[in-house]
């Protein structure tokens, strides 16, 4: 089971790789252009949608049961290719390898519709306890709302929720992710189930403090998530830790949480959630993604403007739930649920008017 437990990719942030923002406001051909091979239903979409269904008993909001039922929506996609370099810092399309003279230095990188909607990072369903936290709070997401997630790690959730008609964005440095969601179809207008569609914009580089991602992802939004990245661990370890396996946001705590707190609408939401093995006992080196504490304070929220729902609010059980109907513990992968593991979220609102 992967549930960005581990950010491979975290040593990025320190030096981001800005690419051109994809997706615009014309609509875009289909996603699935050519024939695919017989459906496997434990994986891909089928398994998506089956797993929807398993969670559908768990959901205790409209918000979370809206989101679910959205996953018929995610279309087929056929086998791709891309190429990645071995230092893993760079990342193509099969058109874009062509056309370089260093071509020796990458690898090929077979991406079938299982890799292109769990990444590494798990199923885009484990964000639904997450929506479950915003429902609860009040979040309703209605038809034109604007979604904003921060390390969104794969787009699967986001296109769920643009089929919602929902204006879904999200950012990441991860160049893999800028190579994998960067053909027709895989961003632009989505189709809505019903209703006027939403939309799927997807940045990569550095947010707040790329100008060019800020600008790209102007608010005012109605949500802000983020799901396994902003954690004390990597952002500031109490340990000695690799720094390799840090996390550098690029500016200080108080010019990001200022910079989330503009980009919401007044009312709007700002969830920090994170799933985590269990805490590094202290004689065991440490493993910055078992520290799932906010990195910002209390009091660093309240400066920026925030009302602070709950804070480092510990929410394990409901995750435990969701990680057996998931089966995130079968396979040769199997998460330890009763002992590894550790879930923290901290909400935050801005206040209305």
């Amino acid at each position: 089971m992967s549930t960005r437990l581990g950010l491979t990719v975290a040593a990025l942030i320190v030096a981001p790789i800005v690419l051109p923002a994809c997706g615009g406001a014309a609509a875009r051909e289909p996603i699935h252009a050519t024939p695919s091979p017989p459906l496997d239903a434990s994986k891909g979409t089928p398994r998506i949608r089956a797993d929807a269904d398993k969670l559908a008993a768990f959901a205790r909001t409209e918000l979370a049961r809206r989101f679910l039922s959205a996953a018929p929506s995610l279309p087929a996609v056929a086998p791709r290719t891309l190429y990645r370099d071995k230092e893993k810092k760079r990342a193509v399309d099969a058109k874009t390898w062509a056309r370089l003279e260093d071509r020796d230095a990458f690898t090929p990188l077979p991406v079938d519709e299982e890799f292109y909607y769990n990444t590494r990072y798990g199923s885009p369903l484990a964000y639904t306890r997450a929506l479950d936290v915003l429902g609860e709070a009040g979040a309703t997401l209605p038809p034109g709302a604007r979604f904003f997630d921060f390390g969104y790690g794969g787009a699967g959730h986001l296109r769920m929720l643009a089929s919602l008609g929902v204006h879904a964005v999200g950012v990441d440095v991860d160049p893999l992710l800028a190579a994998l969601y960067g053909e027709p179809g895989d961003q632009g207008v989505i189709p809505a189930l019903s209703g006027a569609p939403g939309s799927l914009r997807l940045l990569h580089g550095s947010w707040p403090g790329d100008p060019q991602v800020r600008a790209a992802a102007a608010g005012p939004f109605d949500v802000i998530i983020s799901k396994n990245v902003l954690k004390k661990g990597y952002i500031h370890p109490d340990r000695p830790a690799d720094e390799s396996k840090l996390i550098r946001l690029g500016v200080d705590d108080a010019a990001f949480l200022r910079a989330a707190f503009e980009a919401l609408r007044p009312g709007g939401f700002f969830l920090v959630y994170n799933i985590c093995p269990a805490p590094t006992p202290p004689d065991k080196p440490f493993v910055p993604w078992s520290d799932g504490r906010s990195p910002f304070p209390r009091e660093a929220f309240v400066a920026a403007g925030f009302e602070v729902r709950d804070f480092d609010r510990d929410d394990t059980e409901a995750i435990r739930k969701l990680g057996r109907a998931l089966g995130w513990d079968q396979g040769e992968d199997a998460m330890d649920l009763e002992n590894d593991l550790s879930v923290l979220y901290t909400l935050a609102a801005r206040p209305p008017g």
